[in-house]
């Protein structure tokens, strides 16, 4: 398992709580959270309870204020721990919901979507192996979802509210 460190204050300071496990709830821990430690592992963090909201995957590091995790608030009530994973990630990605349309089988991290496929919408996917994030603008910035190893039909299987998929990557080892 992992550990993480969410602070109340930017730059480490204030009330702290150091996490080893997936956490449904942490509001009862702090009331805000400008700055976090990732002591060890991979994790997702959620703006809401129970895994929702806006989703930030933090890799082993410092982030001293929220800007450092592309936050859009210091709003931080849930947050899951990544499996270790070792071995091969392979996604297909689909122009059109329900596995129709074009169709691409990928290994390895994207950066930018419509450079390389000259489109900018994934409508469903399939993700065989490995846990992959999707992100909303070119060079994995702006919002992410995690995605699991299984079906996603439509875009909105993932959490998000519209098809615009311009990056994505592999969640890789960081122990």
């Amino acid at each position: 398992m992992g550990k993480i460190i969410f602070y109340e204050d930017r730059n480490f300071q204030g009330r702290c709580y150091e996490c080893n496990s997936d956490c449904g709830d942490l509001h009862s821990y702090f009331s805000h959270c400008n700055s976090i430690k990732v002591d060890s592992g991979s994790w997702m963090i959620y703006e809401r309870p129970n895994y929702l909201g806006h989703q930030y995957f933090l890799k082993k590091g410092d982030y001293p204020d929220y800007q450092q995790w592309m936050g859009f608030s210091d709003a931080i009530k849930s947050c899951r721990s990544l499996p270790q994973q070792r071995g091969a990630h392979k996604i297909k990605i689909y122009e059109k919901e329900d596995f129709r349309g074009q169709t691409l089988e990928l290994l390895e991290d994207c950066p930018s979507v419509f450079d390389k496929f000259k489109y900018h919408d994934i409508h469903s996917c399939n993700v065989l192996e490995g846990h992959w994030i999707f992100y909303e603008q070119p060079n994995y910035r702006g919002r992410q979802y995690l995605l699991k190893p299984g079906e996603y039909r439509r875009f909105s299987d993932w959490g998000s509210q519209n098809a615009r998929v311009s990056s994505f990557r592999r969640v890789l080892e960081t122990y």
